[in-house]
């Protein structure tokens, strides 16, 4: 009668365990997202935008794409090769890479002459070693009337065209991309706004401002929603 009905826990037992606070919570949530956006944009994938129709009508000016950068990745041993997802490049891969005369500057094009091989154009048409190539991707309208070549393509380097042939800058011009130029391979438009080439490419902060103010007016009736997750070939 009138004794203790129970004595204090000693310290450290039978207490709930220690919670972390919700800020805590949202601050590793976040860490964790920044570091594995920040690895992927550095060493997997890359977000870029078409400014130009040199790639028409496979990419059009306005198209968002994610680009893979892991897929050309050098690799010393074969079974490198047969556990990670890498490979060649191969003709008719669409590729980001720095442009030779400014490498600040990502360029697309697709690759149609791999090292040792011989390309040369008759009258819009491509032939390489000799064989015409089927280009279902190139419009009768976007070929040049004019010819090219015959250009060998040098070790570690490859010949690149755009698809709408009369608009590319290619090389035909600026001649052969080397292999250690290439940025990844293009991999699928994820977003795409029907814009102008200047609309695409501003040349003052408040053209910037004007087009980014203009995506947000404009998301949904100029979004091309048939065009998203689209994947590039």
């Amino acid at each position: 009668m009138g004794g203790r009905t129970g004595a204090p826990a000693p310290e450290g037992k039978d207490r709930p365990p220690h919670q972390k606070g919700v800020l805590r919570d949202y601050v590793e949530t976040i860490l964790v997202c920044v570091i594995f956006v920040v690895f992927s944009r550095a060493f997997a994938f890359q977000q870029s935008k078409i400014p130009s129709g040199s790639m028409e009508d496979t990419l059009l000016i306005g198209d968002y794409i994610m680009v893979n950068r892991f897929v050309y990745a050098p690799t010393s041993f074969d079974w490198e090769r047969s556990l990670l997802p890498v490979r060649d490049v191969r003709r008719g891969d669409i590729v980001v890479f720095k442009y030779p005369d400014s490498p600040e500057v990502d360029y697309i094009k697709r690759i149609v002459g791999l090292p040792g091989d011989t390309v040369e154009m008759r009258q819009g048409y491509l032939y390489v070693n000799g064989v015409r190539q089927e280009e279902p991707y190139v419009r009768s309208d976007y070929r040049p009337a004019d010819s090219f070549g015959p250009r060998r393509v040098p070790d570690n380097s490859y010949f690149a065209l755009g698809d709408h042939r009369n608009r590319s800058a290619d090389s035909r011009v600026w001649g052969f991309v080397p292999r250690a130029l290439l940025k990844g391979r293009a991999l699928f438009v994820w977003w795409s706004y029907a814009e102008s080439s200047a609309e695409a490419n501003p040349e003052s902060l408040l053209g910037s401002v004007k087009s980014i103010a203009g995506k947000i007016v404009h998301f949904v009736t100029r979004s091309r929603w048939e065009r998203c997750f689209r994947a590039i070939r």
